[in-house]
C-alpha cells in the first residue's frame, strides 16, 4: 500500500509522488502521535460534485472510503482515487489541483489534518 503526496512544486504546480509506508518486521506502520492530528471529518460529495482549482486548506491526509475522486493537475495530469487510497495533500500554495467526483457513485472520504 503506498500513501500518494499531492505537494505544490518550485513551479507553483502541484505534483504527485508516491510514498511507501514504513513498515517493520510485524508488518505494521511507524505510529504517529497522537498530537499530530488535530481532528477528523467525514465528507460527502455527490455524482457530477467538481471543485475547481484550489490548495489544500492545511496538510491533511485524506482517504476515500467510498466512490471515487478524480484529482486534476495544473500539467494536464488527473488520478483517479478509490476505497482504501490515501492522499496526503500537502500543496499548501500555487494554483492546486482540481477534485471531481469521478463515474456515478457518491464520493464518501475522511480528512486527517495534520499539526506540523
Amino acid at each position: 500500500m503506498q500513501v500518494v503526496r499531492i505537494y505544490t512544486g518550485e513551479d507553483g504546480e502541484s505534483h504527485l509522488e508516491e510514498l511507501d509506508l514504513p513498515y517493520d518486521q510485524m508488518e505494521t506502520s511507524e505510529r504517529t502521535p497522537v498530537e499530530n492530528a488535530k481532528n477528523i471529518h467525514f465528507r460527502r460529495y455527490q455524482p457530477g460534485s467538481f471543485i475547481d482549482w484550489h490548495p489544500a486548506p492545511q496538510r491533511q491526509y485524506v482517504i476515500t472510503l467510498e466512490g471515487q475522486v478524480e484529482i486534476g493537475l495544473g500539467d494536464g495530469t488527473k488520478r483517479v482515487f478509490g476505497p482504501g487510497d490515501v492522499l496526503l495533500a500537502d500543496d499548501l500554495t500555487g494554483r492546486g489541483h482540481t477534485t471531481a467526483v469521478y463515474g456515478d457513485k457518491v464520493r464518501v472520504s475522511v480528512a486527517i489534518p495534520i499539526i506540523d
